[in-house]
């Protein structure tokens, strides 16, 4: 039994002759999380300013996207992706870490995992569109493209979004929320990680409340995703595949911006909050049940979690 009789909040006595057992010593400072964490912000945002520059002063080059056109698109998106890369890739080294404990195994790049991921963001934003379609809301009225240009635009804005993918993800749920997750565990970082990446997009042109909030989502999925998976492969796929799919396959709105050079045209109809309005399917409500539905179905694929909640 217990002994009741010792003042509340006092700990209790040792067992005689049983060795002294100190409070554990308080975690020092690693000065190499911080200068990490600086070296990434540095080469992730240095030096896309540092190549943008160069861009602007020898070609002219115009840094703000209007529209989703290749020419702009291909060199802004390769330099952020080639920058997270390289930022991913020294933080990790100077905090004594692997790319595979960041989430970012090289052994998966582009493999199986990847082309999962790729297949679950087309079948994602087709079954939104089909929704859509079914409801009087969406449609689909022949091809944009010659059948000679259909393979170049095809791979080009595969490559585009493909960097896209890198960087947002490399960005959003790689370095930065290992780093977070090691302070305040998984999900409190996911959380705040979900919501940079959804401020992100509010300087797009035409997006709407659904279309940040479905940002906000789909960003917390994606850190379902990487939680049970361990990698950044399958989100980088997914997230590449529904912007292709968007812009490229069937040329709808992303975020708020029409690509040039895609394969279909369509044409939204109804209420912007069905439709999505200037923002695109994913500012519709329906986005979220897809969402949503989708994190259902990967909380099955992947029922372990294997990415640590408290990295060391």
């Amino acid at each position: 039994m217990p002994d009741d009789s010792a003042p509340l909040g006092a700990s209790p006595a040792a067992p005689a002759g049983a060795p002294f057992a100190p409070p554990p010593a308080p975690k020092k400072f690693n000065p190499r999380v911080l200068i990490s964490i600086l070296v990434f912000i540095l080469i992730a945002a240095g030096l896309p300013a540092l190549v943008f520059h160069l861009l602007h002063v020898f070609f002219h080059f115009k840094l703000k996207i209007e529209n989703l056109a290749l020419p702009t698109v291909l060199p802004i998106e390769g330099t952020l992706a080639i920058s997270v890369l390289l930022a991913t890739f020294f933080a990790s080294r100077i905090a004594r870490k692997s790319l595979d404990e960041v989430g970012l195994p090289p052994r998966q790049a582009l493999g199986l995992l990847f082309w999962e991921g790729v297949l679950w963001g087309f079948v994602m934003l087709s079954a939104l569109l089909l929704i859509l379609h079914i409801g009087g809301d969406f449609r689909i009225s022949g091809l944009a493209l010659p059948h000679a240009a259909i393979l170049k635009y095809a791979l080009a804005w595969g490559v585009a979004f493909l960097c896209v993918g890198i960087y947002e993800e490399c960005l959003f749920r790689g370095y930065f929320l290992f780093s977070l997750s090691r302070r305040l565990t998984f999900w409190p970082s996911a959380l705040i990680m979900s919501l940079l990446f959804a401020a992100a997009h509010l300087g797009n042109s035409g997006e709407n409340f659904f279309g940040i909030l479905q940002v906000f989502v789909i960003g917390m999925v994606l850190c379902l995703i990487i939680r049970r998976t361990g990698s950044l492969w399958f989100g980088i796929g997914l997230h590449a595949s529904w912007d292709w799919a968007q812009t490229f396959f069937y040329g709808t709105p992303d975020s708020g911006l029409l690509g040039v050079g895609h394969l279909l045209n369509s044409a939204s109809a109804g209420s912007k909050w069905v439709s999505g309005g200037s923002a695109g399917p994913e500012g519709s409500v329906f986005s979220l049940l897809v969402i949503l539905l989708a994190a259902a179905f990967i909380h099955l694929r992947f029922p372990k979690a294997l990415y640590p909640n408290k990295p060391v």
